[in-house]
Protein backbone atom coordinates (compact mmCIF):
# COMPACT_ATOMS: atom_id res chain seq x y z
CA UNK A 1 0.00 0.00 0.00
CA UNK A 2 2.99 2.68 0.12
CA UNK A 3 3.99 1.60 -3.29
CA UNK A 4 7.47 1.81 -4.17
CA UNK A 5 7.81 5.08 -1.55
CA UNK A 6 10.01 4.12 1.43
CA UNK A 7 8.96 6.86 3.80
CA UNK A 8 10.53 6.85 7.55
CA UNK A 9 8.84 7.31 10.31
CA UNK A 10 10.82 10.15 11.67
CA UNK A 11 8.95 13.52 13.01
CA UNK A 12 8.38 15.92 10.89
CA UNK A 13 7.11 16.55 7.30
CA UNK A 14 7.41 13.98 4.38
CA UNK A 15 7.08 14.81 1.00
CA UNK A 16 4.77 11.38 -0.63
CA UNK A 17 4.81 12.37 -3.91
CA UNK A 18 2.95 14.05 -6.29
CA UNK A 19 2.56 16.85 -4.60
CA UNK A 20 1.19 15.21 -1.24
CA UNK A 21 2.76 15.72 2.22
CA UNK A 22 2.71 13.56 5.59
CA UNK A 23 3.11 15.26 8.70
CA UNK A 24 4.46 12.42 11.02
CA UNK A 25 4.84 12.69 15.14
CA UNK A 26 6.09 9.67 16.51
CA UNK A 27 5.98 7.25 18.41
CA UNK A 28 1.94 7.60 17.60
CA UNK A 29 0.70 7.14 21.06
CA UNK A 30 -1.87 9.58 23.00
CA UNK A 31 -1.88 13.46 21.22
CA UNK A 32 0.79 12.34 18.58
CA UNK A 33 -1.20 12.72 15.95
CA UNK A 34 -0.53 12.76 11.63
CA UNK A 35 -1.50 15.22 9.29
CA UNK A 36 -1.42 15.97 5.92
CA UNK A 37 -1.19 18.71 3.14
CA UNK A 38 -2.18 18.40 -0.44
CA UNK A 39 -0.89 20.99 -3.09
CA UNK A 40 -1.50 21.43 -7.11
CA UNK A 41 -1.21 24.57 -9.12
CA UNK A 42 -0.14 26.97 -6.07
CA UNK A 43 -2.73 26.48 -3.80
CA UNK A 44 -2.94 23.87 -1.11
CA UNK A 45 -5.18 21.57 1.68
CA UNK A 46 -4.81 20.82 5.38
CA UNK A 47 -5.36 17.69 6.62
CA UNK A 48 -5.94 18.44 10.55
CA UNK A 49 -3.72 20.62 13.06
CA UNK A 50 -2.23 19.67 16.46
CA UNK A 51 -2.99 19.15 19.48
CA UNK A 52 -1.38 22.28 20.96
CA UNK A 53 -0.24 25.74 19.31
CA UNK A 54 3.30 24.86 19.41
CA UNK A 55 3.27 21.68 17.70
CA UNK A 56 0.84 23.34 14.98
CA UNK A 57 3.50 25.91 14.39
CA UNK A 58 6.21 23.72 13.83
CA UNK A 59 4.25 21.75 11.36
CA UNK A 60 3.09 24.90 9.79
CA UNK A 61 6.83 26.35 9.43
CA UNK A 62 7.66 23.38 7.86
CA UNK A 63 5.43 23.17 5.04
CA UNK A 64 5.75 26.66 4.21
CA UNK A 65 9.34 26.01 4.07
CA UNK A 66 8.57 23.08 1.95
CA UNK A 67 6.43 24.58 -0.51
CA UNK A 68 5.46 27.94 -1.76
CA UNK A 69 1.51 26.39 -2.06
CA UNK A 70 1.71 26.32 1.94
CA UNK A 71 2.03 30.18 2.60
CA UNK A 72 -1.96 30.55 2.55
CA UNK A 73 -3.71 27.60 2.81
CA UNK A 74 -7.17 27.28 1.27
CA UNK A 75 -9.10 24.96 2.96
CA UNK A 76 -8.42 23.17 6.36
CA UNK A 77 -10.20 19.52 6.63
CA UNK A 78 -11.04 18.70 10.73
CA UNK A 79 -11.19 14.57 10.07
CA UNK A 80 -13.16 14.28 13.31
CA UNK A 81 -13.34 16.64 16.63
CA UNK A 82 -10.54 15.08 18.53
CA UNK A 83 -8.13 17.96 20.00
CA UNK A 84 -5.27 16.22 18.59
CA UNK A 85 -6.68 16.80 15.02
CA UNK A 86 -8.32 20.46 15.49
CA UNK A 87 -6.94 22.47 18.67
CA UNK A 88 -4.54 24.56 16.54
CA UNK A 89 -6.91 25.38 14.00
CA UNK A 90 -6.91 29.22 14.36
CA UNK A 91 -3.37 29.24 13.51
CA UNK A 92 -4.29 28.49 9.89
CA UNK A 93 -5.91 31.74 9.46
CA UNK A 94 -7.89 32.20 6.36
CA UNK A 95 -8.67 29.14 5.38
CA UNK A 96 -12.37 27.55 4.67
CA UNK A 97 -12.79 25.13 7.50
CA UNK A 98 -14.35 22.09 6.44
CA UNK A 99 -15.89 19.00 8.65
CA UNK A 100 -18.97 16.86 8.80
CA UNK A 101 -22.10 17.90 10.58
CA UNK A 102 -21.36 15.45 13.37
CA UNK A 103 -17.84 15.93 13.56
CA UNK A 104 -18.71 20.09 13.52
CA UNK A 105 -21.01 19.54 16.79
CA UNK A 106 -18.85 17.16 18.25
CA UNK A 107 -16.39 19.72 18.75
CA UNK A 108 -18.70 22.40 20.42
CA UNK A 109 -18.49 19.97 23.43
CA UNK A 110 -14.93 18.75 23.52
CA UNK A 111 -13.03 22.31 23.52
CA UNK A 112 -9.63 22.75 25.73
CA UNK A 113 -10.88 24.43 27.95
CA UNK A 114 -12.47 21.41 28.95
CA UNK A 115 -9.08 18.71 28.60
CA UNK A 116 -7.07 21.97 29.96
CA UNK A 117 -8.98 21.89 33.25
CA UNK A 118 -8.82 18.32 33.21
CA UNK A 119 -5.08 17.80 32.97
CA UNK A 120 -5.40 20.79 35.72
CA UNK A 121 -7.38 18.96 38.04
CA UNK A 122 -4.93 15.70 37.45
CA UNK A 123 -1.68 17.93 38.94
CA UNK A 124 -3.49 18.95 41.43
CA UNK A 125 -4.27 15.71 42.53
CA UNK A 126 -7.84 15.78 42.21
CA UNK A 127 -9.09 13.05 39.93
CA UNK A 128 -8.04 9.53 42.17
CA UNK A 129 -6.23 7.21 39.87
CA UNK A 130 -6.73 9.03 36.60
CA UNK A 131 -4.83 12.29 37.47
CA UNK A 132 -1.36 10.58 37.24
CA UNK A 133 -2.08 8.97 33.92
CA UNK A 134 -3.72 11.93 32.69
CA UNK A 135 -0.87 14.17 33.49
CA UNK A 136 1.20 11.45 31.98
CA UNK A 137 -0.44 11.20 28.83
CA UNK A 138 -1.36 15.13 28.11
CA UNK A 139 0.75 17.06 30.52
CA UNK A 140 3.37 17.12 27.77
CA UNK A 141 1.17 19.49 25.62
CA UNK A 142 0.27 23.13 26.20
CA UNK A 143 -3.53 22.95 25.91
CA UNK A 144 -4.08 25.89 28.68
CA UNK A 145 -2.25 27.79 26.02
CA UNK A 146 -5.02 27.50 23.45
CA UNK A 147 -6.77 31.17 23.86
CA UNK A 148 -8.87 30.78 21.12
CA UNK A 149 -10.51 27.31 19.26
CA UNK A 150 -11.88 27.54 15.75
CA UNK A 151 -14.78 25.74 14.58
CA UNK A 152 -15.27 24.78 10.74
CA UNK A 153 -17.13 27.35 8.92
CA UNK A 154 -18.61 24.70 6.55
CA UNK A 155 -19.94 21.28 6.94
CA UNK A 156 -21.50 17.95 5.19
CA UNK A 157 -23.32 15.21 5.24
CA UNK A 158 -21.89 12.00 3.58
CA UNK A 159 -19.57 13.00 0.80
CA UNK A 160 -17.89 16.25 -0.37
CA UNK A 161 -16.00 16.78 -3.94
CA UNK A 162 -12.97 19.62 -3.44
CA UNK A 163 -10.66 20.58 -5.45
CA UNK A 164 -7.18 22.12 -4.81
CA UNK A 165 -6.00 23.08 -8.37
CA UNK A 166 -6.61 20.56 -10.60
CA UNK A 167 -6.92 17.47 -8.07
CA UNK A 168 -10.17 15.85 -7.10
CA UNK A 169 -10.22 15.79 -3.42
CA UNK A 170 -12.83 13.70 -2.06
CA UNK A 171 -13.93 13.89 1.33
CA UNK A 172 -16.20 10.83 2.52
CA UNK A 173 -17.97 10.68 5.83
CA UNK A 174 -17.33 7.27 7.51
CA UNK A 175 -18.59 7.56 11.12
CA UNK A 176 -19.81 7.02 13.54
CA UNK A 177 -16.80 4.36 14.73
CA UNK A 178 -13.79 6.16 16.15
CA UNK A 179 -16.10 9.64 16.88
CA UNK A 180 -19.86 10.78 15.81
CA UNK A 181 -18.26 12.31 12.44
CA UNK A 182 -14.95 10.50 11.08
CA UNK A 183 -14.05 11.53 7.84
CA UNK A 184 -11.36 10.47 4.87
CA UNK A 185 -9.43 12.16 2.47
CA UNK A 186 -9.28 10.51 -0.72
CA UNK A 187 -7.20 11.37 -3.73
CA UNK A 188 -8.64 9.45 -6.54
CA UNK A 189 -6.19 10.04 -9.70
CA UNK A 190 -3.15 10.12 -6.83
CA UNK A 191 -4.01 6.93 -5.45
CA UNK A 192 -3.83 8.53 -2.07
CA UNK A 193 -5.84 8.54 1.04
CA UNK A 194 -5.65 10.31 4.28
CA UNK A 195 -7.38 8.11 6.60
CA UNK A 196 -6.97 9.94 10.27
CA UNK A 197 -7.66 7.88 13.25
CA UNK A 198 -9.80 4.94 10.96
CA UNK A 199 -6.62 3.61 10.90
CA UNK A 200 -3.77 3.61 13.85
CA UNK A 201 -0.62 2.03 13.19
CA UNK A 202 1.39 -0.02 16.20
CA UNK A 203 -0.59 1.24 19.11
CA UNK A 204 -4.30 -0.13 20.09
CA UNK A 205 -6.95 2.49 18.16
CA UNK A 206 -9.72 3.71 20.72
CA UNK A 207 -13.72 3.40 19.74
CA UNK A 208 -14.71 6.54 21.69
CA UNK A 209 -18.07 6.17 19.58
CA UNK A 210 -18.68 2.97 17.42
CA UNK A 211 -20.01 0.80 16.20
CA UNK A 212 -17.20 -1.60 15.56
CA UNK A 213 -18.79 -2.93 12.88
CA UNK A 214 -19.16 0.66 11.30
CA UNK A 215 -15.42 0.80 11.42
CA UNK A 216 -14.66 -2.28 9.96
CA UNK A 217 -17.25 -1.21 7.38
CA UNK A 218 -14.53 1.98 7.08
CA UNK A 219 -11.54 -0.14 6.71
CA UNK A 220 -13.09 -2.24 3.98
CA UNK A 221 -13.88 0.79 1.76
CA UNK A 222 -10.23 2.25 2.68
CA UNK A 223 -8.33 -1.14 1.10
CA UNK A 224 -11.02 -0.86 -1.69
CA UNK A 225 -9.91 2.08 -2.88
CA UNK A 226 -6.76 1.33 -4.44
CA UNK A 227 -4.71 3.71 -3.09
CA UNK A 228 -0.83 3.28 -2.75
CA UNK A 229 -0.20 5.45 0.19
CA UNK A 230 -2.00 5.54 3.63
CA UNK A 231 -1.61 8.40 5.83
CA UNK A 232 -2.75 7.40 9.09
CA UNK A 233 -4.28 9.11 11.91
CA UNK A 234 -1.44 7.93 14.25
CA UNK A 235 1.49 5.83 13.36
CA UNK A 236 3.92 5.16 10.54
CA UNK A 237 2.71 4.81 6.74
CA UNK A 238 1.42 1.65 6.82
CA UNK A 239 1.28 -1.48 4.46
CA UNK A 240 -1.78 -2.94 3.45
CA UNK A 241 -1.36 -6.34 4.91
CA UNK A 242 -1.14 -3.53 8.59
CA UNK A 243 -4.26 -2.13 7.61
CA UNK A 244 -5.37 -5.50 7.17
CA UNK A 245 -4.12 -6.39 11.00
CA UNK A 246 -6.09 -3.51 11.77
CA UNK A 247 -9.29 -4.71 10.43
CA UNK A 248 -8.41 -7.87 11.95
CA UNK A 249 -7.70 -6.39 15.01
CA UNK A 250 -11.76 -5.50 15.60
CA UNK A 251 -12.89 -8.89 13.82
CA UNK A 252 -11.04 -10.58 16.64
CA UNK A 253 -12.62 -8.49 19.20
CA UNK A 254 -16.49 -8.22 17.65
CA UNK A 255 -16.00 -12.41 17.87
CA UNK A 256 -14.44 -12.75 21.23
CA UNK A 257 -17.05 -10.07 22.86
CA UNK A 258 -20.01 -12.20 21.22
CA UNK A 259 -18.96 -15.32 22.94
CA UNK A 260 -17.84 -13.53 26.08
CA UNK A 261 -21.31 -12.04 26.30
CA UNK A 262 -23.10 -15.56 25.54
CA UNK A 263 -21.43 -17.13 28.46
CA UNK A 264 -22.07 -13.56 30.49
CA UNK A 265 -18.47 -12.47 31.04
CA UNK A 266 -18.28 -8.76 32.29
CA UNK A 267 -16.61 -6.40 30.00
CA UNK A 268 -14.11 -5.81 32.27
CA UNK A 269 -13.34 -9.67 32.76
CA UNK A 270 -13.41 -9.95 28.91
CA UNK A 271 -11.11 -6.95 28.51
CA UNK A 272 -8.39 -8.42 30.84
CA UNK A 273 -8.45 -11.72 29.75
CA UNK A 274 -8.20 -10.10 25.93
CA UNK A 275 -5.26 -7.96 27.17
CA UNK A 276 -3.08 -11.16 26.68
CA UNK A 277 -3.67 -12.21 23.66
CA UNK A 278 -2.93 -11.75 20.47
CA UNK A 279 -2.26 -7.71 20.25
CA UNK A 280 0.28 -7.62 23.56
CA UNK A 281 2.71 -6.16 21.41
CA UNK A 282 0.44 -2.48 20.08
CA UNK A 283 0.71 0.14 22.51
CA UNK A 284 -1.65 1.53 24.22
CA UNK A 285 -3.08 -1.25 25.80
CA UNK A 286 -5.60 0.29 28.68
CA UNK A 287 -7.54 1.52 25.51
CA UNK A 288 -8.98 -2.32 25.26
CA UNK A 289 -10.81 -1.62 28.34
CA UNK A 290 -12.87 1.44 25.62
CA UNK A 291 -12.99 -0.59 23.01
CA UNK A 292 -14.89 -3.91 24.98
CA UNK A 293 -17.18 -1.81 26.10
CA UNK A 294 -17.96 -0.08 22.99
CA UNK A 295 -18.50 -3.53 21.38
CA UNK A 296 -20.49 -4.81 24.59
CA UNK A 297 -22.89 -1.96 24.10
CA UNK A 298 -22.99 -2.71 20.31
CA UNK A 299 -23.57 -6.05 20.61
CA UNK A 300 -26.17 -5.92 22.91
CA UNK A 301 -28.03 -3.40 21.74
CA UNK A 302 -27.53 -0.75 24.22
CA UNK A 303 -29.06 2.64 23.31
CA UNK A 304 -26.97 4.43 26.30
CA UNK A 305 -24.98 7.85 26.24
CA UNK A 306 -21.01 7.24 26.45
CA UNK A 307 -19.75 7.60 29.62
CA UNK A 308 -18.36 11.32 30.71
CA UNK A 309 -14.88 11.68 29.35
CA UNK A 310 -13.15 11.38 33.32
CA UNK A 311 -14.86 7.95 33.51
CA UNK A 312 -13.29 6.65 30.56
CA UNK A 313 -10.17 8.24 31.39
CA UNK A 314 -10.58 6.61 35.30
CA UNK A 315 -11.44 3.25 33.66
CA UNK A 316 -8.12 3.35 31.46
CA UNK A 317 -6.18 4.58 34.05
CA UNK A 318 -7.41 1.44 36.47
CA UNK A 319 -7.19 -1.27 33.90
CA UNK A 320 -3.54 0.03 33.24
CA UNK A 321 -3.17 -0.79 36.45
CA UNK A 322 -4.59 -4.02 36.39
CA UNK A 323 -2.38 -5.10 33.68
CA UNK A 324 0.81 -3.53 35.16
CA UNK A 325 0.22 -5.71 38.02
CA UNK A 326 -0.78 -8.79 36.33
CA UNK A 327 2.54 -8.92 34.51
CA UNK A 328 4.37 -8.26 38.18
CA UNK A 329 2.96 -10.96 39.05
Amino acid sequence: MAGSIAIPYTKGLHDVGDGHYAYLQPDGSWGLSNAGLITDSGQSLLVDTLFDLRLTAEMLDAMRRATPAAASIGVLVNSHSNGDHTFGNHLVGGARIVASRRCAEEMVDVGPERLADLVRRAWAGELGVAGPFLARIFGRFDIAGIDRYVLPTETFDGSLDLHVGGKLVRLIEVGPAHTGGDVIVHVPADRLVYTADIVFIGGHPVAWAGPVSNWVRALDLILGLGAEVVVPGHGPIPSRQQVIDLREYWEFLLRECRARIAAGQTAWDAACELAGGPYTAWGEAERLIINVRTIYAELSGAAAEPAPTGERFAAMAKFEETLRAAQAG
